[in-house]
């Protein structure tokens, strides 16, 4: 009898040590979450890649959660500890603060306000600003006389826009936009992020918000119209971190640094093509790159 109690005994502290270390690895995951649009889900595999390979740790990914809101409200929470978020994105969506056209300024506004009131740390931007834009087709805007959103003050009642719905609801989108330019579109669509390129080259919508970055504007013959009361902030992509994990593990930040610069305007929208264009896995064209630069084996 001794002998089972003992063993009975040793079953229950193994599994009450197993247990707790389950527990313990829980509460220490590492989750990069991700916007529903591709670059987001290349820069998801970006960060989990290069935490992976210079630290060793274990990095889960929530690519595709949602809208800006969805995916910031995660990172509050803590169900995930880092994303991707854009200067411009955080200060007039996030914060309403007022506008500020300067990329460091803006970039230092955001990262005190997340430092003081979040306990969020802003790690060095990635390099490219995927600023907002409108853009449509190129022969229908050679055809109109349209280079520049003013131009589109006295066009737009004739004219149907296509855009995402967190657009419409942005102040720093249709809104805020409707209001610098006087514009009033004939009908306003609200589409899925995936469908509004094909949608304006189609000729289903006349005008779309577009990012600089999304490698379909040139591919698609659409021609980006140039924001001449710079109504929209800078947009420079930064990783976001909680500062609870970077306590635990402050060897995230100098390998999410070494991306720090890296990414042009050029080579992202480059990256975006070949997932929305050529069909390629986002894991794969984040993975490629970072060894095409060194940054991972």
């Amino acid at each position: 009898m001794k002998k089972i109690s003992w063993l009975l005994l040793v079953i229950f502290l193994a599994a009450a040590v197993a247990g707790c270390s389950l527990g313990s690895d829980k509460s220490d995951r590492i989750v990069i979450g991700g916007k529903n649009f591709t670059e987001q889900d290349i820069l998801v595999y970006m960060m989990k890649y290069i935490i992976e390979d210079k630290t060793g740790l274990a990095v889960e990914t929530k690519p595709f959660l949602g809208g800006t809101s969805i995916v910031a409200q995660a990172l509050d929470r803590g169900d995930i500890q880092i994303y991707a978020e854009y200067t411009g994105t955080a200060l007039i969506n996030l914060l309403q603060q007022p506008l500020i056209n300067d990329p460091q300024k803006a970039y230092e506004k955001v990262a005190q306000i997340y430092r003081d009131q979040k306990q969020i740390t802003w790690l060095k931007p990635f390099g490219f600003n995927n600023t907002y834009t409108l853009t449509m087709r190129e022969d229908k805007a050679a055809e109109m006389g349209i280079e520049k959103f003013s131009d589109l003050i006295v066009k737009a009642p004739n004219l149907v826009m296509g855009c995402t719905p967190e657009f419409l609801e942005r102040p720093d989108g249709y809104k805020g936009l409707r209001e610098a330019y006087g514009l009033n579109f004939k009908n306003v669509n609200g589409m899925d992020p995936g469908l509004t390129y094909a949608a304006a080259r189609d000729g289903k919508v006349d005008v779309i918000d577009g990012f600089a970055t999304d490698g379909r504007i040139p591919a698609f013959k659409l021609k980006v119209l140039q924001d001449d009361k710079n109504f929209f902030p800078p947009y420079y992509a930064a990783p976001i971190v909680r500062e609870d994990l970077l306590k635990r593990h402050p060897q995230i930040a100098d390998a999410l640094n070494l991306l720090a610069g890296k990414i042009s305007n050029e080579e992202m929208a480059a990256l975006n093509a070949q997932v929305d264009l050529e069909k390629k896995d986002a894991k794969e064209v984040a993975r490629q790159w970072l060894k095409s630069q060194g940054l991972i084996q």
